[in-house]
Formats: structure tokens, sequence, C-alpha cells
């Protein structure tokens, strides 16, 4: 068991999902409260990383954050160096990649809140921000929970977007993902069914938590 690439893992995957995090919910929000034609089109922005194929995208992130961009000599000029093959290149990828699972299940979350109540909310003079994190928010803290647990998987067992940004640098891009396809290149299979078995377990795990808070309080619904 590679336990450097089992740290580097969840320390991605936990950072990614932070981040995503304080951005989905505000995102979420503005998708269902607001007016705007163009959040249809938004919305679809945030859900292309689905269809997407992992390395198209890592590497359209790998030329975008390289040395031949400006975008990449800012980010050099900035940091001292570029963000590929690097551990924060590797959580902006996981970041753009994981997008849509945290924004998808929030927006179905905070659509799903009684109309009437955000209607009620907002003739008593609530602002959008106050109605997101006081009633929108409470009320649909499953889906919140959803959004961060389907975050950190999709972290945990990134590969492709893993593998073109960042390679493979035991200590600094080195994932599980990353260390199991090794192993397995290299005929390790007992290695490669330990690494395989702490990755299910993880899903297992933190899926069985999403469930299990459906049943809080004696019933399905939390």
């Amino acid at each position: 068991m590679d336990w450097q690439a089992f740290v580097l893992t969840l320390k991605l995957a936990a950072v990614t999902t932070a981040i995503l995090l304080a951005l989905a919910v505000p995102l979420a929000a503005l998708i269902v409260l607001g007016r705007s034609r163009w959040l249809a089109a938004v919305e679809a922005v945030t859900a292309l990383p689905l269809v997407l194929p992992p390395t198209v995208l890592g590497f359209f992130l790998l030329v975008l954050l390289g040395p031949r961009t400006a975008i990449g000599r800012e980010i050099m000029a900035l940091i001292g160096h570029p963000l590929a093959f690097s551990f924060s290149g590797l959580v902006v990828g996981s970041v753009i990649y994981s997008f849509p699972f945290a924004v998808q299940p929030l927006v179905a979350g905070f659509g799903a809140v009684e109309p009437s109540l955000v209607d009620a909310a907002r003739l008593l003079g609530a602002g959008p921000v106050r109605v997101a994190l006081t009633l929108l928010v409470p009320l649909a803290r499953r889906s919140l929970l959803a959004a961060a647990v389907l975050s950190f998987l999709h972290t945990v067992g990134e590969f492709g977007v893993v593998l073109m940004l960042g390679g493979d640098i035991p200590g600094a891009t080195r994932t599980l993902s990353i260390a199991l396809y090794d192993q397995v290149e290299n005929f390790d299979y007992a290695g490669a069914n330990r690494t395989a078995a702490v990755l299910l377990a993880l899903s297992a795990a933190a899926l069985a938590a999403i469930y299990a808070s459906g049943w809080s309080r004696g019933g399905r619904r939390a």
C-alpha cells in the first residue's frame, strides 16, 4: 500500500471539496433564485465536465496552465512555478472536473424547497444571500451532504485529469488511482488488490453516510 499516495489523495479530495462547496453553494442558489435567461447556459457550462473526456479536459488544462500561454506565464510569475505537475495544479483540475458533482445536487435540493417559503422570505425583505443561508441551505442539508460526499469521492477516484495534468510524481502528484495503475502495469496484483480495496472501502463508507442521513429522526427524510 502506497501510504504517501493515500495521504496525498485524501488531502487533494479534502481541499477540492472545501473549494467546491464554497463555489457551488452560491452558484446553485443563483441558478435557483435568479431569473436571468443566461442561467440555463451557466448551468450547462457547469455540467460540461460530465460529458467531456477526462483526458481532453486534462490536456486543455495542461496547455492553459503551462508556460506557453499568457495565463500560464502570469501564474508562473505570481507563484514562481507552473501549476502543471504540482499539487496546486491538481487542485485546479480537480475543482473543474468535479464541479458538476457539487453543483447539481445543490440545484436539485434548493429547487425542491417549497416556493411559497422562498416567496414569504422575499416579502419579509430577505435578500438572495439571506434566503440562501437561512432557508435553502438548512432545508437542503442532505443535498449539501450529497454534494460534499460526491465531490470527495469523485476526486478520490480521478485518473485521466490527474495523469494528464500532474503526471506521476511521488509525494507531489501520485494519487491512489495513479498508484493502482502503476501496480497493475508492473504486475503487482497483490498491491493493486490492496489499493483497490482501500478505494472501494472509502466509496462504500462515504455513500453509506449519505443514505444513513435519510434515516435520521426515524424516517427517510432528514
